[in-house]
């Protein structure tokens, strides 16, 4: 059983809900956040059995008036100053690690942006699968306000997939902050609603949907979403051909026929019971 310390984890009916916990300092990630995050991805992702008990869907969102501001002033940027390129190296590629287990977990992701989501908050929501935003939420790559460039934590390879590279790139460069309105103009963004409780409880019923879904079928979405992206049109269509005969081997795809014949609705294996 996942136990982090450094924020909310709850798991009820094949959801997961990630909470970041530090809501006085808008949840603003430190180097034990990073590295608990990470490894909970990571370990939800090598649990590949599927049980009662599994987690087949997953909501991370934040606590109080932000879903997360970023690297903590005090916590971490402070410490980089003056460190040498190994040291600073070292924690860019630990930050890059809790996006690639982001991205490498099989479990469907929503983001629910309660509030402002900014720097590596705004790179965490790209991560995700799914984005629902309260239209309260602010969203900023702020990375050129404090000196950086915007290639951080795979920015760069996420932001144009989402928005395209005309919308990235002024993002990228400016550093703007920009509302949730906006983020729907350009596609950063599924959902608006009017307000967090709205916006979580919406992430919750998605996920709650996946969680009754194809579990092997939804992990196989996302594996090829992600790897067919450096392919071409004629690798992608092998690709695809070889993906769908492994889910027609498997037991849901028959349970499906069944169902159909049967006027019910399907029993995906492992998935919760309906109430």
């Amino acid at each position: 059983m996942i136990a982090p310390r450094t924020f909310g984890f709850e798991l009820a009916r094949g959801v997961a809900t990630i909470t970041l916990d530090r809501p006085e300092r808008l949840n603003a990630l430190t180097f034990e956040v990073y590295r608990e995050l990470a490894e909970t991805f990571e370990q939800l992702d090598r649990e590949t059995e599927v049980r009662e008990t599994d987690v087949r869907a997953i909501v991370i969102t934040g606590r109080g008036r932000g879903f997360c501001s970023g690297g903590d002033q005090d916590d971490i940027i402070k410490h980089l100053l003056g460190q040498d390129t190994p040291a600073l190296l070292a924690f860019t590629r630990a930050t890059g690690r809790l996006i690639e287990a982001m991205r490498a977990c099989r479990r469907p992701i929503i983001a629910a942006i309660n509030g402002t989501a900014v720097g590596a908050g705004a790179v965490i929501a790209c991560a995700s699968d799914l984005r629902i935003a309260a239209a309260g939420a602010k969203f900023g790559f702020i990375f050129p306000q404090v000196g950086l460039c915007g290639a951080d934590m795979g920015a760069m390879y996420l932001l144009p997939r989402i928005v395209g590279l005309g919308h990235a790139t002024e993002l990228l460069l400016f550093g703007d902050i920009i509302p949730a309105s906006r983020a729907l103009e350009i596609g950063l963004v599924n959902r608006v609603l009017p307000d967090a409780d709205a916006a979580v409880a919406l992430a919750q019923d998605w996920a709650d949907r996946l969680a009754r879904g194809p579990a092997f079928a939804h992990a196989m979405t996302k594996q090829m979403l992600e790897s067919e992206h450096t392919m071409a049109l004629g690798e992608a269509i092998e690709a695809e051909a070889q993906a769908q005969a492994l889910c027609m081997q498997h037991p849901d795809f028959a349970e499906a026929h069944a169902a159909f014949k049967a006027k019910r609705s399907p029993r995906f294996r492992g998935a919760p019971d309906e109430d």
